[in-house]
């Protein structure tokens, strides 16, 4: 073998290594969204609410007159909102240094560590459960800045859509494995001799743990890069670099027009996934059993649905194959309405529909947006593109809480959503990605 090819099989074997590490970030992490944002927190911290509630429902920090009802959906707002102004600092920071693995240890334990203090959720404690919730959401999603961000140095052009996909099936893979350890406990909760309410804040910390111990792998197997002129950065030079990454990214309409697009059909993403334990527990009366059980499916599906519509990328493109999950979502959002209450069958089917499609919409909009970012800026780039993932994803939990808030009506609620989907396919739809990938001075792969 020649020294050449020797020397290709070394850095072959390197980028596999890393990749490895990386797919286990999202197996770390995920469990917070599954069993925490998605389970149990937002029916939990509703009954805390409530049971802090004056007798019409309301609760009143700092003076402000909320339904109860509302309070989950308004602190994932706020969180969005803390989120927005820390993670583009953070981008820019890691971009100018290149040290992105300390900002992801950082950002990831911080995470963890509010999540596992959820243990301490009871009474009427629900300013204390608010405030966990916004530190351990924006600590998510600065950590995902950093992590997207390794994708297009870990990963080659045209194994991206795969790499990314089986990113999102590790993260699938652990939540259903920590959904069924938690449907024991709290199935089972007399017999460990502990009560409903400790079995569930019980749930909520050990997320947290899961999620700091099994961050160790990919710290250990990421490795940072040098950043050409070793200079170090300052939250003041991260701030320019961050005002001079929004002048830079005007030279890239096409790249903004996609991020415009992911804004928004996002947004409807993450709050379907964040409210739909509220929506089935508060308006269709179902028991948290059924709950854990219906978003457990949607784990195990999730997994073969990233995967399979990764390959269904590379027989049509990602854009077809995305524009085509938003036309099911905003299909499933119109079932949704309608599901008739306390008939877990109809959940079920529901919860299915929505794991087939949550993977792979989430998993190629990622390698897709990866191909238009100039080479240098992914970290920068990246924070925009996780701003349009969880940092600008408050209007979907505001809008739905405001209708809440309005009607009193979670099917209201519910319905409001669809406006992201519609208005998001129309948006992607209009992006020309072959023209976008050049733009951004990258190689076009054959199908995208």
């Amino acid at each position: 073998m020649s020294a050449g090819a020797a020397e290709r099989t070394a850095e072959a074997a390197d980028r596999r290594r890393e990749q490895h590490g990386w797919y286990f970030y999202d197996f770390a992490c995920s469990v917070y969204s599954t069993s925490v944002l998605t389970v149990f927190l937002g029916p939990y911290l509703t009954s805390v609410a409530r049971a802090a509630a004056d007798t019409e429902g309301f609760v009143h920090p700092l003076g402000i007159p909320l339904r109860a009802g509302s309070v989950f959906a308004y602190t994932v707002s706020v969180s969005v909102v803390v989120a927005v102004v820390a993670m583009p600092l953070v981008g820019a920071v890691a971009d100018r240094t290149g040290r992105k693995k300390p900002l992801l240890a950082v950002s990831a334990y911080l995470g963890a560590a509010a999540t596992t203090g959820m243990f301490f959720l009871d009474g009427h404690r629900y300013l204390l459960g608010a405030l966990l919730l916004i530190v351990a959401n924006s600590a998510l999603a600065v950590s995902m800045v950093l992590y997207n961000a390794y994708l297009p140095q870990i990963a080659e052009p045209d194994e991206r859509d795969t790499i990314s996909s089986r990113g999102w099936a590790f993260g699938y893979t652990s939540g259903a494995v920590v959904l069924v350890l938690d449907l024991v406990l709290y199935t089972a909760h007399d017999s460990f001799g502990i009560s409903q309410s400790t079995a569930v804040r019980i749930c909520l910390a050990s997320a947290g743990v899961w999620w700091g111990a099994f961050t160790l792998v990919p710290l250990r197997r990421l490795r940072d890069r040098q950043v050409a002129g070793g200079e170090r950065g300052t939250v003041g030079a991260g701030w320019r670099q961050l005002l001079a990454t929004l002048r830079d990214m005007r030279r890239y309409p096409l790249t903004l027009g996609f991020l415009l697009a992911y804004l928004v059909y996002n947004d409807g993403i993450q709050t379907v996934i964040s409210q739909a334990s509220v929506y089935g527990s508060e308006e269709l009366g179902l028991g948290q059993t059924t709950l854990i059980t219906a978003i457990l499916l949607v784990q195990v599906l999730a997994v073969a649905g990233a995967l399979g519509m990764g390959r269904l990328a590379r027989l049509y493109g990602a854009k077809p194959t995305v524009l085509g999950s938003l036309a099911v979502w905003a299909l499933i959002l119109c079932m949704g309405y309608f599901l008739p209450a306390r008939t877990p069958v109809w959940f079920y089917l529901l919860a299915a529909a929505i794991g087939v499609v949550l993977g792979g919409s989430q998993a190629l909009s990622r390698s897709l947006f990866s191909h238009l970012v100039p080479r240098g800026k992914e970290a920068e780039y990246f924070s925009a593109y996780e701003m349009s993932d969880r940092g600008l994803s408050w209007l979907g939990p505001l809008a739905f809480g405001l209708t809440y808030q309005l009607s009193g009506s979670y099917r209201q609620a519910i319905i409001s959503l669809v406006i992201f989907f519609v208005l998001g396919f129309a948006l992607l739809a209009r992006v020309p990605v072959r023209r976008a990938v050049a733009a951004a001075g990258n190689t076009v792969p054959d199908r995208i």
